[in-house]
């Protein structure tokens, strides 16, 4: 199986660019991935919510939502599957989580069990985290995705013999990057699985400088460059 890792630019509370840059990496991607997976968020950018549930819950979305319509459609028409973070809303409730979809189904979605996502202090009972881990099947491969902090906070809950898909948010100097961060989230990755695969976007609202990573066994093995718009494609079994 061909997975497609794409660390391109989003932008905060223009879900219709976002859309447009997931059909940008289909096309580009065609005939070359069986999956393409963006980073935490992707779908509305992670900097789109204010904290106020009156005005957030419109930027959210749900899975019956025209949106999910228009992404279930483009898994049928590039013969690709999807992963994406994103701002769900389930009734009341709002949960930023992470969705697969293939051949025009909603195949998993995974939400956020850490609290690292919100302004906890700024938030009320209508932000809230999942409760439960555990994976998913795809082309005969089984993944399980943890999002951002959810690897810092409860790494024992993700461990796996099979492949972690990790989409993150991760705003800092490249030269933190280099300085031994990378390392640090590779060997964080390593206390769950031998094999994962971590996304995060760039943005410039605030400065994300982006890059997709592939780490074994805690050693960064595959991976893209900082600020450029790359896809790194990982072949996995």
């Amino acid at each position: 199986m061909r997975i497609g890792l794409v660390s391109y630019r989003c932008e905060n509370r223009n879900i219709a660019f976002n859309l447009g840059q997931i059909g940008r990496a289909l096309e580009e991607t065609a005939g070359k991935a069986d999956l393409l997976c963006f980073a935490e968020a992707y779908l509305q950018g992670f900097d789109s919510l204010c904290w106020d549930y009156e005005t957030d819950k419109e930027i959210a979305v749900s899975q019956d939502s025209e949106v999910f319509d228009r992404l279930r459609a483009l898994t049928v028409r590039y013969g690709t599957a999807l992963l994406f973070g994103y701002i769900e809303r389930d009734g009341d409730r709002l949960y930023s989580s992470c969705a697969v979809l293939a051949d025009g189904e909603v195949v998993h979605n995974y939400r956020r069990i850490s609290r690292g996502w919100k302004e906890f202090d700024q938030t009320d009972e209508h932000y809230c985290e999942g409760t439960e881990t555990g994976g998913f099947r795809l082309h005969g491969v089984d993944m399980t995705i943890s999002l951002c902090g959810d690897m810092f906070d409860y790494p024992e809950r993700f461990r796996t013999d099979h492949l972690l898909i990790w989409p993150v948010y991760v705003s800092i100097p490249v030269e933190d990057w280099e300085d031994g961060a990378l390392e640090e989230y590779a060997a964080q990755a390593a206390l769950a699985a031998r094999d994962t695969l971590m996304i995060n976007p760039l943005d410039r609202d605030p400065l994300n400088h982006g890059g997709s990573f592939r780490f074994r066994d805690g050693k960064v093995t595959g991976r893209t460059a900082w600020d450029e718009e790359q896809i790194l494609i990982e072949e996995v079994k």
